[in-house]
């Protein structure tokens, strides 16, 4: 079964660079490599800062257009792994395991998988 594992945390934590974020990025670099070894990797990515986000929604028939995220929180979507795991548990043992959990969090969602019309 396949899990989108969204990475929560506070953007702010990336804005100076030093020897604690250095440390992070390699360990970021480890995770990745032996969540692919291992099979369960099947994609991610780091996300922009949401300074540079769009919010899009439509009322009554109109396009609204907000530049930055729907809501201020203390913690932003920075990234996201989709994995590949037997069930909710192997995802959580996953999540738990990926660097950014010990600073902020880690969502863990089921995909659900639809069939598409051919």
């Amino acid at each position: 079964m396949q899990y989108l594992l969204l990475i929560y945390g506070n953007e702010g934590y990336w804005q100076n660079i030093g020897p604690e974020q250095q440390k992070m990025v390699g360990d970021y670099m480890e995770f990745t490599k032996g969540i692919t070894a291992s099979g369960h990797y099947k994609g991610g990515n780091r996300l922009d800062s949401t300074s540079k986000a769009t919010t899009v929604r439509v009322r009554d028939g109109k396009k609204l257009i907000t530049d930055g995220p729907f809501a201020e929180t203390k913690e932003q979507l920075g990234g996201y792994y989709l994995v590949d795991a037997k069930d909710l548990d192997e995802a959580i043992g996953i999540a738990a395991r990926i660097p950014g959990a010990r600073i902020g969090s880690i969502e863990v969602r089921p995909i659900v998988s639809v069939s598409r019309p051919s």
